[in-house]
């Protein structure tokens, strides 16, 4: 989790967000930093991300936005192909919204009562332990 103001774009976190994932591997070694796959909304369909993902390996489930959509289309053959978008393996998103909202539900994250980015994430700490036991 990465905290920023209240009016910094959340895409503009993604590489930083990226980097800080860990996971289990299923045999022995380190945990694993490179996802398969990674699912995320229309907010996220720049290229720059799109171009870091390929770089990395990693598989893009981004809805395309209309305005990419049209000016590709506007450009003809010069536009290029669109990305590729697997509608399966985007509908499992709903799953990590769903989270999102069970989190909203607490009034002080929902609102960021708390002055400090310190108490705030304390807050979604206390959040997230008490939805998961």
């Amino acid at each position: 989790m990465v905290l920023t103001g209240g009016n910094v774009n959340d895409c503009t976190r993604f590489v930083r967000v990226l980097a800080g994932v860990r996971f289990e591997r299923s045999g022995p070694g380190r945990p694993g930093t490179r996802p398969d796959r990674v699912l995320a909304d229309k907010g996220y369909s720049s290229k720059a991300i799109r171009t870091y993902l390929r770089r990395r390996g990693i598989r893009a489930t981004i809805p395309e936005r209309r305005d990419q959509r049209n000016n590709r289309a506007r450009r003809g053959s010069k536009g290029g192909r669109p990305p590729a978008f697997d509608k399966t393996a985007y509908r499992r998103r709903n799953i990590v919204e769903r989270c999102f909202q069970r989190l909203k539900q607490f009034r002080a994250i929902a609102t960021r009562y708390d002055k400090t980015a310190l108490s705030y994430h304390a807050m979604i700490d206390l959040a997230t332990l008490t939805l998961w036991l």
